[in-house]
């Protein structure tokens, strides 16, 4: 197939609107380690990076169309387009990471974890990413982390099998806070999470968990709350938390107390937790915060807590139907998901079908390869 080659598709573009799209085939170029080697009209249509043999492979690219741009095609009613998907809640150290390669997982964000063991995994998927031989392949996912949890001394989750010293970093007053939060951002933390579980354990006081927020803010980064027992997803938001790590489980919510969120915060979903498919009070009450939240004007990120439990390795079909429970239809599921731009360079694109009823089934997208567009032009 030529470069030429093309095929008129719906695409999410990095503003969140669907819009006609041209997929292109285009050379991708594998340089040397001097990224000699260079060819095409521009640097949107060819990528080169460093390799120790020079090679050419055909890769996707993403061409929006305007108005008469468009001309007479039509996009395909098959499926649409999209940019990588973000999973904003995962333990790694909980999992084999190597598992989450070629999935339409692509960017993952560690909410507690050895903050030397995530840095490591960064750079390793940073690297993968430079060096793959297509825009496309089945390559380990970018990796954001926060860095170990901060937690009071003796508070969750230091009592808890599943979390190694590492993983959590026990704060004992205000200037530890400010200690903590600047270990964080050295080993390259892109949040700082904090434990606040009245449940299984003490909390931080007002002023020591203010101090953290503070300093993290101070360093340019959000802070996520674990909040968990009656009163501290606000108590959470009030003090400073900008985003939740769990849609509220402990008790339901009213409508005040959501709009307050919804106007404040961001929540990671994690429904599937509770139960993993089996009914369970926690996941009923979680769902119907979900659904007054969205309601009220609140913002749902994706996120699974992969390695709690037995979540799959990947997109969760479960969650996606707990967001469906909670009143979220495929294309807020997908905004959920926050795709990656699709024009960026070296971009994965996915392809979401759509089922027999018309409606997009996000829980069966797929990585989209050069080679799909034989098929998908059928």
């Amino acid at each position: 197939m030529s470069h030429e080659d093309r095929t008129v598709v719906t695409c999410l573009d990095a503003s969140g609107r669907w819009r006609p799209a041209r997929l292109t085939l285009s050379p991708l170029v594998i340089g040397n380690s001097n990224n000699e080697k260079t060819e095409g009209a521009s640097p949107s249509q060819t990528l080169v990076i460093g390799n120790s043999n020079n090679q050419e492979v055909a890769g996707l690219r993403v061409e929006f169309l305007e108005g008469a741009e468009r001309g007479s095609a039509a996009p395909l009613d098959s499926g649409v387009v999209t940019g990588g998907f973000t999973d904003w809640h995962v333990h790694l150290h909980l999992i084999d990471p190597t598992a989450l390669a070629g999935s339409p997982i692509t960017r993952v964000h560690d909410l507690g974890g050895d903050p030397a063991s995530l840095a490591q995994l960064a750079q390793t998927a940073q690297t993968a990413s430079l060096t793959g031989a297509e825009p496309n392949p089945a390559r380990p996912p970018e990796v954001l982390y926060a860095g170990a949890f901060l937690t009071p001394p003796g508070g969750y989750p230091s009592d808890r099998s599943w979390a190694p010293e590492a993983t959590y970093r026990e704060v004992a007053g205000a200037r530890d806070a400010a200690a903590a939060v600047r270990e964080m951002s050295a080993a390259g933390a892109s949040a700082i999470k904090i434990a606040s579980n009245r449940d299984s354990g003490p909390v931080f006081s007002d002023e020591v968990f203010l101090a953290i927020v503070e300093t993290a803010r101070a360093a340019g980064l959000p802070v996520v709350a674990h909040a968990e027992g009656a009163g501290e997803a606000l108590r959470a938001a009030r003090l400073g938390a900008t985003r939740l790590a769990h849609a509220p489980f402990s008790e339901r919510l009213s409508d005040d107390e959501l709009a307050e969120l919804a106007a404040t915060t961001e929540w990671c979903s994690t429904l599937d937790i509770h139960g993993w498919g089996e009914p369970t009070p926690e996941h009923e009450v979680a769902v119907a915060n979900v659904k007054a939240f969205v309601r009220l004007g609140g913002r749902i990120l994706y996120g699974t807590d992969m390695g709690n439990g037995p979540t799959p390795i990947g997109l969760n079909p479960r969650e996606l139907a707990s967001l469906a429970a909670a009143g979220l239809t495929p294309e807020q599921q997908i905004a959920a998901l926050t795709p990656g731009d699709p024009r960026s360079p070296n971009a994965t694109l996915l392809w979401v079908p759509r089922d027999d009823r018309g409606e997009l089934d996000v829980a069966a997208a797929r990585r989209l390869l050069a080679d799909d567009l034989n098929s998908l032009a059928m």
